[in-house]
């Protein structure tokens, strides 16, 4: 490709990953997703046909990194409790580096009413979706090893996921409760303790 239009198109997703992490996309205006990145409104047109299609590849985007983050953490060196661990570890580690990205996939923005909007949304679902399955996953085989006891898999990912959306979103908020890195990490540690060992002392 042109390095021009490759800095054009760079430019443009990096613009209108801030955007639309924070704005519902029906708010967002091609005007302002191109002042950001100082190119002309054409070239969201030339480049994504639309500001769906630039808001299609900002989540394929998204989600490949998201992807890349969790590679990292189910690695078959790794017990299921080990990867588990991994797993949250990773997860914030996409957040402390990628927030945009984190945002827009484990609080997303309303994705508006274009005509792909639905097809958008599915997509980001059945992604997050998959990534809950490996954790899932994880669930079973530990089960099946006996260091895990017997329960729910699908759920109980849900809940690790959930859960780990409500750690993190403590470094946004803006009083006292608010955690910074180390804070996060420290509880996120913990809920895997939780997780693993329960409540109970015996």
């Amino acid at each position: 490709m042109d390095p021009r239009k490759q800095r054009t198109i760079d430019a443009l997703l990096k613009a209108a990953e801030s955007v639309f992490a924070r704005q519902p996309v029906d708010e967002v205006t091609v005007e302002e997703i191109a002042e950001r990145a100082g190119v002309a409104v054409g070239s969201i047109y030339n480049n994504f046909g639309s500001k769906a299609g630039l808001h299609a590849a900002v989540v394929s985007r998204a989600l490949d990194v998201d992807r890349e983050y969790m590679d990292r953490a189910y690695t078959p060196d790794r017990s299921p409790i080990e990867q588990l661990q991994a797993a949250g570890e990773q997860y914030l580690r996409f957040f402390l580096e990628q927030p945009e990205f984190f945002r827009m996939l484990a609080f997303p923005a309303p994705l508006g009413t274009y005509p792909a909007a639905a097809e958008t949304a599915a997509q980001l679902a059945r992604r997050v979706d998959e990534q809950n399955a490996r954790m899932a996953d994880a669930i079973e085989r530990g089960i099946a090893e006996g260091v895990i006891r017997p329960l729910d898999a699908r759920k109980a990912a849900t809940v690790l996921w959930a859960s780990w959306n409500g750690v993190i979103s403590l470094a946004w908020r803006p009083d006292e409760l608010r955690e910074d890195e180390a804070g996060l990490s420290d509880l996120l540690a913990l809920a895997a303790d939780v997780v693993s060992r329960g409540l109970r002392a015996t």
